[in-house]
């Protein structure tokens, strides 16, 4: 089952409390274009438990001893957010200000985009600021150009 046919059928109703999920019967978590099967989950009432083996498949974060962490971005998440090899991943949606849904009838969870990986900027419209070299080798940061139009162009080799 994709995202958008799941999104349908619940007609997206369920979002957020959580739905239990048995501990029986296979799961189906579905993030962005992913649809990941998972065959053991830990039993809980409200929150989804996945091995922190199954993490990088779900939504490529891995636990490491300084948080949740997705390729430079890591993001500190409290003990009890993992025990053993479980990792609580509706917990860590809700601590980051992921959209959760969840339907107990067919056992699928899904989970909408991070809004830490998309950054403040789409929603200020603010570009990140950078620091490049001018043609005579000064270094221009974008911030100084704050309050004026600025025309941006790049430009690639390969």
């Amino acid at each position: 089952m994709d995202r958008r046919t799941f999104l349908l059928a619940t007609g997206a109703a369920a979002v957020a409390p959580a739905a239990p999920t048995p501990s029986t019967g296979a799961t189906t978590v579905l993030f962005g274009d992913r649809s990941v099967k998972l065959g053991k989950i830990r039993p809980d009432p409200r929150d989804l438990w996945v091995l922190k083996a199954d993490l990088p498949r779900i939504n490529d974060f891995e636990v490491k001893p300084q948080g949740a962490c997705r390729n430079d971005l890591c993001i500190p998440i409290p003990k009890t957010m993992a025990h053993g090899e479980w990792f609580n991943l509706s917990a860590f949606a809700r601590k980051i200000g992921e959209t959760v849904v969840a339907d107990s009838g067919t056992h699928v969870w899904s989970f909408g985009e991070i809004p830490a990986l998309s950054g403040s900027y789409l929603s200020s419209r603010m570009a990140p600021d950078f620091a490049v070299p001018d043609r005579k080798g000064r270094v221009v940061h974008l911030s100084d150009f704050r309050g004026k139009k600025v025309f941006l162009h790049t430009w690639a080799s390969w």
